[in-house]
């Protein structure tokens, strides 16, 4: 059940992590709400900077700095929104206080059960309804600016062969009324409502975008998106792609979380792949190895399963990669993704699976990217797809093509499972190019997003020994090591089939930093 905190102007969601302004959310970052969350919850009393420290930065070693930076940042909105500035008092040399208005908590209860209109039952897979966003600039001629932007987010998640989405005439029955989140999800029959507004003055539009959980009024997503208005017709597109980008991979997130709720003997196909998912995300050979024996009982009851056959292909592909490069693996990925590709014509996430395992796998990048686009035309907002489309790029020696394409997936996902991918793409793109600040700085973010994945550390290696940072660069290389011992930068790019000047070009950097060929 959903804990909001409420004062002045504000609502403070403690589990969802956002703070929110009426109905938009500020643009305080996660560290910020979490600070807010201790100190309003013990409104009055005095908190201490390692108290502090500890609840938003939880296990890591961090200089007081950070903490002044963030308490800043939440005095900035108060301040902006009620000339609030001193509602945190600071104290100096032992912390900080809040002294506000009246902190009240809320924790919202399931609305009770009506006799009309009936009860929906929800779909077998995740559900949403997007209703039409608020105009909040008092200009009714832009009424069509703003229903074009929903329709075409509406558009965008229906591509999704996962994910039931209420259509626009439905919705749209609700526009100009006040309803509760709670009472659009009975009488739909969904789990999930997007609901958001829109504001145009001068030659500048703000969006506010959330995504909320219809049974508890808990917030999975929010965002908000601050455009120039030149080219109305290319912002509606822009946005609209945005949103369902940045959408899907919370909504699936999500509905693993609750899957994982259920009881655990349930064999549907579809929860098995669920659970499945984030051992498959992880890239780690002992969870892949256990996400393929879920998978092989989702093929089981379901054999022509696309998204599964998918899914054991990425297995597969990190067992080859990670586990020993065994021919078995490598045959097994290829035969899941052309199983994915027969399969799902119309699944733009088995796609994108099939795909990377044939290109990277199965060294067909032709055969890879005619998947891909087929991905795209699908669901032209899969960040996934282009940050594993980067991937190949990059080690096809297509640098440039492979920054693109990683760039348009970040900017789709900005905090997608998969951007360390997108990093590694960057990174070895930069790489080959010459430019080696850029690589490493690239790598740098890669390791911070996915510390536990060895590949990482080598494009950070390649790098620093171009750059003459040998230390660091043997550094990097021992991690490597430590996290795969078996690597032999040899072995692997004939695994990935790298392209022969850029396997020259990172061979000879691993060598000065001490890996084995």
């Amino acid at each position: 059940m959903a804990t909001i905190l409420e004062f002045g102007p504000f609502r403070l969601d403690a589990d969802a992590g956002l703070l929110f302004h009426g109905a938009e959310p500020t643009p305080l970052g996660r560290r910020a709400v979490a600070l807010l969350v201790l100190l309003t919850g013990r409104a009055g009393a005095p908190i201490s900077k390692e108290a502090l420290i500890e609840g938003a930065w939880p296990g890591l070693v961090i200089e007081d700095s950070n903490l002044t930076v963030q308490i800043a940042a939440v005095r900035r909105v108060f301040d902006e929104v009620a000339q609030g500035a001193d509602w945190i008092e600071t104290l100096p040399r032992r912390g900080y206080r809040y002294v506000g208005p009246a902190v009240t908590v809320a924790h919202p209860d399931p609305t009770p059960e009506v006799l009309t209109p009936p009860v929906l039952a929800l779909p077998d897979k995740p559900s949403v309804a997007v209703l039409s966003f608020s105009n909040l600039s008092g200009d009714t001629d832009q009424d069509y600016f703003i229903d074009g932007i929903v329709d075409d987010i509406i558009t965008g998640l229906s591509r999704i062969n996962w994910l039931f989405v209420i259509a626009r005439n439905s919705t749209f029955t609700y526009k100009g009324r006040r309803v509760e989140v709670k009472q659009v999800g009975r009488e739909l029959g969904v789990r999930y409502v997007l609901q958001g507004s829109v504001r145009k003055a001068d030659d500048r539009v703000r969006i506010a975008a959330q995504l909320v959980d219809a049974a508890t009024g808990a917030h999975v997503w929010a965002e908000r998106y601050d455009r120039r208005s030149d080219d109305i017709f290319a912002l509606q597109d822009e946005i609209a792609l945005s949103v369902v980008g940045a959408i899907v991979p919370r909504l699936r997130r999500a509905e693993i979380n609750r899957v994982n709720r259920k009881r655990p003997d349930s064999l549907d196909a579809y929860d098995l792949v669920l659970r499945a998912q984030p051992d498959v995300d992880s890239g780690m050979p002992e969870q892949v190895t256990r996400a393929l024996a879920l998978l092989e009982r989702a093929i089981a009851l379901e054999p022509s399963y696309a998204l599964a056959h998918g899914n054991a292909a990425m297995c597969h592909h990190c067992l080859f990669l990670r586990a020993g490069l065994q021919e078995a693996d490598r045959a097994a990925s290829i035969r899941h993704a052309r199983l994915a590709i027969l399969h799902g014509q119309d699944d733009a996430l088995a796609l994108t699976w099939a795909g990377f395992s044939i290109g990277m796998d199965g060294h067909d990048r032709g055969a890879a990217f005619t998947a891909l686009e087929a991905a795209l035309a699908i669901s032209p907002s899969s960040a996934l797809t282009y940050i594993l489309g980067s991937v190949i790029l990059a080690w096809g020696g297509e640098a440039e093509r492979a920054i693109e394409w990683s760039d348009r997936g970040l900017r789709l996902s900005p905090f997608d499972s998969w951007a360390w991918a997108a990093f590694d793409a960057q990174a070895l793109s930069h790489f080959h190019c010459g430019r080696y600040e850029e690589a490493a700085r690239a790598a740098y973010r890669s390791v911070q997003a996915n510390p536990a994945h060895s590949i990482t550390y080598v494009q950070l290696t390649a790098a620093l020994a171009r750059l003459g940072r040998l230390e660091e660069a043997k550094a990097a290389a021992a991690r490597v090591l430590e996290l795969h011992p078996a690597f032999r930068y040899g072995r692997q790019f004939l695994g990935v089939d790298c392209a022969p000047a850029l396997a020259a070009s990172l061979g000879d950097a691993l060598r000065a930093a001490g890996l084995p060929e």
